[in-house]
């Protein structure tokens, strides 16, 4: 669940100026469903490069333990997917719960919906200025990939309001017994952290083995998601797809 982009693989990105003649595979526009094998790639962890997403890229994407992170700021303006090394993941009954949060469930200070609005969470992920990033790297096209994922009930969005207004939010994919979170916002203290408790509890009564939380930050590390080595993660990940698909009314989970 990305809450920065690190100058390591902003970088990684950006010193690709010919990908079609080196390194890194440039995915053909005809074949989505095929990525190069992440456990190859170095620990920055930039697995392939595409001219577009595309739905069906991003669910095969997904279950390859690979996920798009920004476009390249320059022509042809690639997408960059990754795999980082290591990956960080929150095991549901390891999540904590830090005072402040506990007080705001507590005092039921955020009605909390499920799938109400997700472009608005989608959106709002983009707009809002964080001070560690320089630009946002959630771009149109994106955005529209998934909300098509969305209509399709394979992504998900948690609301927080106060008084009808959207104050917070996060989204993600739901795919097996496995949640991808992508990204979180808030607009007052506790939004965002009441939503992902929210996570972790429809997480846990449905069985899921963790929540992709891509990369560490200390906000992330706070709520008790921690990191673990690609390989273990692809193995984590391969468990996890192999049971028999969950079927969960996510409306229904508030």
């Amino acid at each position: 669940m990305e809450s920065g982009l690190t100058a390591a693989r902003r970088s990684a990105c950006s010193n690709l100026s010919q990908p079609e003649g080196g390194d890194i595979q440039l995915l053909d526009e005809d074949n989505p469903q095929f990525f190069p094998d992440p456990r190859e790639s170095d620990p920055d962890g930039l697995v392939a490069v595409s001219r577009t997403l595309g739905v069906d890229r991003l669910i095969h994407a997904y279950r390859n333990g690979i996920f798009p992170w920004l476009k390249m700021d320059y022509p042809p303006f690639l997408w960059c997917w990754f795999s980082p090394d290591p990956r960080m993941l929150l095991f549901p009954k390891e999540f904590k719960v830090s005072r402040s949060l506990g007080k705001a469930i507590k005092e039921n200070r955020f009605e909390i919906k499920i799938d109400r609005d997700f472009r608005s969470i989608i959106e709002k992920c983009a707009s809002v200025k964080r001070s560690h990033e320089e630009s946002t790297w959630i771009e149109s096209d994106l955005i529209e990939d998934y909300v098509r994922l969305h209509e399709l009930g394979i992504a998900h969005s948690i609301e927080a309001y106060q008084d009808g207004e959207l104050k917070g939010g996060l989204y993600g994919l739901s795919i097996g017994n496995l949640f991808f979170g992508e990204s979180m916002f808030h607009l007052v203290p506790e939004a965002s952290k009441v939503c992902m408790a929210k996570l972790v509890e429809i997480a846990i009564r449905n069985q899921f083995l963790f929540i992709d939380c891509q990369v560490s930050n200390p906000h992330l590390e706070s709520m008790g998601a921690r990191e673990t080595e690609r390989s273990l993660f692809l193995d984590l990940l391969e468990e996890g797809l192999t049971g028999e698909e969950l079927s969960i009314e996510w409306k229904k989970e508030t």
